[in-house]
């Protein structure tokens, strides 16, 4: 039987109900890549009068955009702050959340022109959407209320008048932290007459973002106290488990919750679907990326608009690639595609945006950059390649489609990764699930320190005074003892040091610098910007930089100055950094016997260095090439869980050779990864995992000793509050690791359970299953896993 969904006789304009039935057929057929079709049925809406407090320019302004009464859950919001609370609204994309805040913050600029506003969005792009709109409310009511962007892209001579005059600043974390609250005494009007912070996407702002975030609230707090005022918070977010505790912990102030939407839906449906196996005893399926574009070309040809969502920068432009060389042998142009993602500059993000509200561009392949709530109109499908890493983002990519009306699909594409086949071949656990919570830890002693250096430069830390809910006089003296910063004069401590502290403190990355690409083909232009930590991996000399699905060669890497120097080329392959990773315990938090071996947590020190790439050939995958690099090495502190195997553990499986165990090891660190990200339902990528031969204080591996740490670190500096749950939890990730090998029936590892055979090596998966059991109190005997479960 053939295995691909022929979509072939799918009618013009009706490809959604096509593919739908389409989907519901296979699903009962033998062996079928549809292994999930879910309806979420359409809904009626729930409406409320408008408030009568609401100005009248404004309500008739509302009635000309044919909004004669509001949704259930807009109304509530704006009671709450009406009535002075502050308000967390957690309702479905499409649903009406910016009116949420808009409408109450427009009422009072009306009845007090004075007043300042102040929004936070993740990302520039979604600050220039909202503005968008925002302008357009403000032109409709009639009233000279003045609002702008404030970002790294606004020019200089601009900046004095926005800060005088603007009634309403756009603008995102980063720039309030290190362009605004530093320079406080030039906004002072603003910070004087500040009634509302509205936090959009609050769903984003979790782990170390999300507790750089709540460090900054507390300076920007304190700032308007100084001010005299005290601002209501608003904030929007998508669905998860704990909006209201998440908002608290980030602001220091209670919320009223509003989750009850009241807005209308259309008829929606999510499959999932598993490329089929090509080589069961490897356990090869057929690519996830070649089965992603496949559908989606399917959809774009016949009429429909279709959003590609994809997990990494190079998946994105190797999807666009060979999207746009599929239209291009059919019926539509390579410019009816279009890709979209961080490193785009804004110009190309903005036309990319309106081209695909306008409909002028039938497809765009995206990383996680739509998956926020830019206004991109209304979309018929979306294809996700590659399971997103949380439930959150799965609902949030798939309510891009149907944003509007009429009924609308996505696709789940799953990789070969164990992470997206347990989802794809459980659907009841992801249905059955709630979204994940999002935790915060504003209280990471490195992250607090760092925040408070920028509160005391902003302002003096007086005696008494607490941070959050810390006291301060602890910690102000370590910084004038130990660093030299502060001095302690009349009742405050004073920032005495020439230096600007929040410069040296990035909210969401080692290194704020970004790397700035440039085209040295013609005329030399900049056509991108990549970030600290992936420029080591995309833009190392030799590389071939992808983007718009053309290709570039990267002549020259500036490491110091910043910047790589690019020329255009055609060749048939792209390129791949290869990285090597060794992580040092530093301290160790607490340790427990594990049927042997030790289960551990504490900190940890990680280095990591780019020693070479390969030439990946578009299409085929096939290695054919490769060189070598010496980049500067990267280090990290953070915090990690681990399993130290003590020589006396690992002699148990004495037919087994010291590279054997070692390969069961690496296998088993690919396990670990992804139960450990189950059971704390976060995203796998933010856990790293290596391996390591050396003996614990010793740095060099003892002669005759081979006694291996396996860790699983936070992939973040400073740690996000991984390591102890996953220390806890440590005989459940043993044991669903163990039933997640079990359950693969390939012979000697593939990529749905401990990796490929080629990449673990010899017996790879043997050993695992073998250290597994072992570590579980069982017994797995030798050549056990060659036998297909």
């Amino acid at each position: 039987m053939n295995s691909l969904l022929p979509f072939s006789d799918f009618q013009h304009g009706q490809g959604v109900e096509s593919a739908l039935a389409r989907f519901e057929q296979w699903m009962d057929a033998p062996d079928s890549p549809v292994r999930a079709v879910k309806h979420v049925a359409a809904s009626e809406g729930e409406f409320a009068p408008v408030p009568d407090s609401i100005h009248g320019t404004l309500a008739e302004a509302l009635m000309r955009r044919g909004i004669r009464q509001l949704y259930s859950h807009q109304a509530a919001a704006i009671a709450a702050l009406e009535a002075g609370h502050n308000a967390v609204v957690v309702t479905p994309t499409a649903s009406g959340k910016t009116l949420c805040y808009n409408l109450p913050v427009l009422n009072r600029l009306i009845a007090e022109p004075e007043a300042r506003a102040l929004y936070l969005f993740p990302t520039k792009a979604l600050a220039e959407d909202q503005l968008h709109e925002f302008l357009g409310a403000v032109e409709a009511s009639g009233h000279p209320i003045r609002a702008f962007t404030y970002d790294g892209d606004t020019p200089q001579d601009a900046r004095k008048a926005i800060r005088e005059r603007a009634n309403v600043v756009f603008t995102n974390p980063d720039m309030l932290h290190a362009g605004i609250l530093p320079h406080h005494t030039k906004w002072a009007k603003c910070f004087e007459n500040l009634r509302f912070v509205v936090i959009d996407e609050l769903h984003t702002y979790r782990g170390v973002y999300g507790s750089h975030l709540a460090n900054v609230l507390r300076r920007l707090r304190r700032i308007c106290e100084f001010y005299g005022s005290k601002p209501q918070f608003v904030c929007s977010s998508a669905t998860i488990a704990n909006p209201r505790e998440l908002a608290e912990a980030l602001t220091g102030e209670s919320f009223d919750l509003v989750d009850r939407s009241g807005a209308p839906t259309a008829d929606k449906y999510i499959v999932f679907y598993n490329p089929p196996v090509v080589n069961a005893q490897l356990g090869i399926r057929r690519s996830y990326l070649h089965e992603a574009r496949r559908l989606a070309i399917e959809f774009i040809e016949r009429g429909q608009q279709t959003l590609v969502f994809a997990n990494s920068r190079l998946a994105t432009e190797i999807l666009l690639t060979y999207l746009r060389d599929a239209c291009e042998r059919g019926p539509l142009p390579g410019s009816s595609i279009r890709g979209y993602r961080g490193g785009y500059l804004p110009r190309e993000r903005r036309e990319i945006e309106r081209k695909l509200r306008d409909g002028e561009i039938r497809g765009v392949v995206s990383t996680n950059a739509l998956e926020l709530g830019v206004d991109i109109g209304s979309l018929d499908a979306v294809v996700m390649a590659g399971y997103p890493g949380s439930i959150a983002s799965t609902w949030q990519r798939a309510g891009r489609a149907g944003r509007r009306q009429g009924m609308s699909l996505a696709v789940l594409v799953a990789s070969s990764n164990p992470l997206d086949q347990y989802i794809v071949e459980h659907p009841e656990y992801f249905f059955g699930q709630s979204p994940e919570h999002a935790h915060i830890n504003p209280d990471n002693l490195e992250i607090l320190l760092n925040h408070l250096k920028c509160a005391a430069f902003e302002l003096p830390i007086r005696d008494g005074e607490t941070f959050g809910t810390h006291p301060t006089e602890d910690l102000c003296k370590f910084l004038e003892t130990e660093a030299g910063l502060l001095h302690h004069s009349a009742g405050s401590w004073h920032w005495t040091s020439d230096t600007y502290p929040a410069d040296a403190v990035s909210l969401r990355s080692v290194s704020s610098d970004n790397f700035v690409v440039v085209d040295i083909t013609g005329d030399h232009k900049v056509i991108a910007e990549v970030s600290f930590t992936a420029a080591l991996t995309t833009l190392h000399e030799k590389a071939i930089y992808l983007h718009e699905a053309r290709q570039y060669q990267v002549e020259k890497l500036d490491y110091e100055g910043r910047k790589a120097y690019v020329r255009s080329v055609d060749c048939d392959y792209f390129t791949d950094a290869i990285d090597y990773t060794q992580v040092k315990e530093l301290s160790r938090f607490a340790s427990a016997p594990l049927a042997g071996a030790t289960a551990a947590h504490g900190e940890v020190r990680v280095n990591t260095q780019i020693v070479g790439f390969k030439k990946v050939k578009f299409y085929t995958l096939e290695n054919v090439g490769a060189g070598d690099l010496s980049l500067p090495e990267q280090e990290m502190h953070t915090t990690a869980f681990w399993i130290h195997f003590p020589a006396g553990f690992l002699n148990r499986f004495e037919d087994l050779t010291q590279t054997e165990k070692l390969n069961g090891i690496t296998g088993l660190g690919n396990l670990l990864q992804v139960i450990g990200a189950l059971l704390l339902m976060s995203d796998p990528r933010d856990l790293g995992v290596a391996v390591t031969e050396d003996l614990p204080g010793l740095g060099v591996r003892a002669a005759g000793r081979f006694e291996p740490d396996l860790f699983l670190y936070d992939n973040y500096p400073g740690g996000i509050g991984q390591s102890a749950p996953l220390f806890d939890l440590a005989p459940r990730l043993v044991s669903g690791a163990l039933e997640l090998v079990r359950a693969c029936g390939c012979e000697s590892g593939c990529p749905s359970c401990v990796g490929p055979a080629g990449e673990i090596g010899a017996r790879g998966k043997e050993a695992a299953l073998r250290i597994l059991a072992a570590l579980a109190g069982q017994t797995e005997r030798s050549g056990a896993a060659a036998m297909p479960q």
